[in-house]
């Protein structure tokens, strides 16, 4: 989250945060007052926060910055802001918040998408906050992925490894949605990141859609990955 300094006018001040977001996708933040971020935005609310897919990493990683102003959560909102937050980072809800303040970003003004090397847009922020995240994206995703790594992440090493000419050291599944799946793979010291794409007859909701719908793409005899810039 970057915001403007409040000891160097015109500067931005950067720093890491966890967050969450409420049944719109406004952003949930957990800070302390003490903190350097939440005296910067009691001087200006105005702030960035650039999100991007864990696991990913690099200039290859499809990122998205929201553009936005960020207010402490009056006190009878705390203990509805910290429901969500819970849902998302499971720490939460053994911990004692002390002096802690929820704050919510209530206006967002723009959003900045990038998809990769050559992939960029602004993203209409009405379509932003209208839409709604594909199931299989907000189900128990973690578990859901370890499940695919379990069951089929040794087909797609022996698959990948058969039908490329460059060696595959590791491959693994680290995002998902009801489109296709993103894959991170390993060569050498060189990484990249591809998506599979499943078919459009696939309804893909869950865990045992979405192994049958990849057992269908691994069973392709011409699966191969498309070159494509390394994760620095």
């Amino acid at each position: 989250m970057s915001r403007s300094h409040h000891r160097r006018k015109g500067y931005p001040f950067g720093s890491l945060v966890d967050f969450t977001t409420d049944a719109d996708g406004h952003p949930i933040f957990l800070l302390s007052p003490l903190g350097m971020h939440s005296r910067n935005l009691h001087s200006d609310p105005r702030c960035t926060v650039v999100v991007q897919i864990p696991g990913w990493s690099g200039l290859a990683n499809a990122r998205a910055t929201i553009f936005g102003d960020l207010y402490p959560l009056p006190p009878a909102q705390q203990e509805w802001a910290r429901g969500f937050y819970v849902k998302r980072h499971q720490h939460g809800a053994a911990q004692q918040w002390g002096n802690f303040h929820f704050y919510r970003m209530d206006t967002i003004c723009d959003i900045y998408f990038v998809g990769g090397f050559g992939t960029v847009a602004w993203i209409d922020v009405a379509e932003y906050v209208a839409a709604t995240p594909d199931p299989v994206a907000t189900n128990n995703v973690d578990q859901t992925l370890q499940g695919l790594n379990d069951r089929l992440g040794g087909e797609l090493r022996a698959v990948l490894a058969g039908s490329n000419s460059q060696p595959i050291d590791d491959a693994s599944f680290i995002s998902i949605d009801s489109k296709g799946v993103d894959i991170r793979v390993r060569h050498g010291t060189q990484f990249h990141v591809q998506r599979l794409s499943f078919t459009t007859s696939d309804a893909v909701d869950s865990l045992p859609a979405a192994e049958a719908a990849l057992r269908r793409i691994l069973a392709s005899p011409a699966l191969a990955l498309p070159s494509a810039s390394p994760l620095l």
